[in-house]
């Protein structure tokens, strides 16, 4: 994932994402319209799809940058697991309002509906993506989500940088389909997601060659959860089926699966091999509560020991 650009010097890993704190409620089943029901736990847990995935990028072994926003009052819990984690935290700011935070209801199967509150995610302004952005070049790597503010003038200005972008669009909602697509190198989304953005009901082959051929310069990456993952890369195609295994959280599943596949990437290894580790770190994550305690860590994941690598 080197780029010509940036041979010589060191590639910079920016994720302008979210910060929240996570509330989970542990439930026999994902409440019903009008039905109240007693969870039989509460966590809080740090998260975000920002956070997520910046976690998994520095467990992969990349050192990154995460930029985005928190606030004055009830930040501490998600600095201090960023810097305990060796993720630069200087591009965070505080807002005088509060952090970004989720409900989320988990089932026994570790099935979950999370409710969000963007809070100080949706308050980020054009001037702190500018100051942020003059401190990265061509061929640096941003890697960005669907959960703050001015996505659009992110993505153009870092297309304007020659920065290469990874775009997760999640959680997908209406604004995704006015963002600059084309200028994201790498587009990373599930099954929902790409039926969204193609408009039409379909098999998720189908919409991933609807998507490589509507985004010929971007690279798709299509998770089908327990049916594997897809790739499109022009003409080129590639399938890794998933992994089976005991589901208890699949929070950030896909968080997970971004951070090491990108990950995997930088380590200069073939993208089949970045498919089938993202995918065996997923398919860890899942055996875990929590968001961002579940994501495993390098060891894990590229080890030949690890008791997933046969399935």
């Amino acid at each position: 994932m080197v780029s010509e650009t940036n041979r010589g010097k060191k590639q910079k890993v920016l994720n302008f994402g979210s910060l929240n704190i996570d509330y989970v409620y542990d439930v026999e089943h994902i409440n019903r319209e009008g039905e109240t029901q007693q969870s039989k736990a509460r966590h809080v847990y740090c998260g975000g799809k920002g956070l997520n995935q910046s976690l998994a990028l520095k467990k992969a072994g990349v050192s990154v940058y995460q930029a985005g926003a928190v606030g004055a009052d009830d930040s501490d819990i998600l600095i201090s697991l960023l810097d305990e984690n060796k993720i630069d935290t200087t591009f965070i700011s505080r807002k005088a309002v509060a952090s970004g935070h989720a409900i989320i209801q988990r089932d026994a199967d570790g099935k979950n509906s999370i409710l969000l509150f963007g809070g100080a995610n949706m308050q980020i302004e054009p001037n702190e993506i500018d100051a942020v952005l003059s401190n990265f070049d061509q061929g640096d790597l941003l890697i960005l989500q669907n959960e703050i503010s001015e996505m659009s003038y992110l993505m153009t200005r870092a297309s304007e940088k020659g920065m290469t972008i990874v775009f997760n669009p999640s959680p997908f909602d209406s604004s995704v389909l006015k963002y600059p697509l084309d200028a994201v190198g790498y587009l990373i989304l599930n099954e929902h997601e790409a039926e969204a953005i193609c408009d039409f009901k379909g098999s998720s082959e189908v919409h991933a060659e609807t998507l490589a051929g509507r985004y010929a310069k971007t690279k798709i990456v299509l998770t089908m959860g327990e049916n594997g993952v897809l790739y499109r890369d022009g003409d080129s195609r590639l399938y890794v089926p998933a992994l089976k295994v005991k589901a208890v959280d699949t929070t950030a599943a896909g968080d997970t699966f971004t951070g090491y596949f990108i990950a995997s990437l930088l380590r200069n290894l073939d993208v089949q091999t970045a498919l089938e580790t993202a995918t065996r770190a997923s398919a860890i994550a899942v055996t875990r509560p929590g968001a961002a305690p579940s994501i495993p860590e390098a060891a894990e994941v590229f080890s030949d020991a690890s008791p997933l690598v046969n399935g």
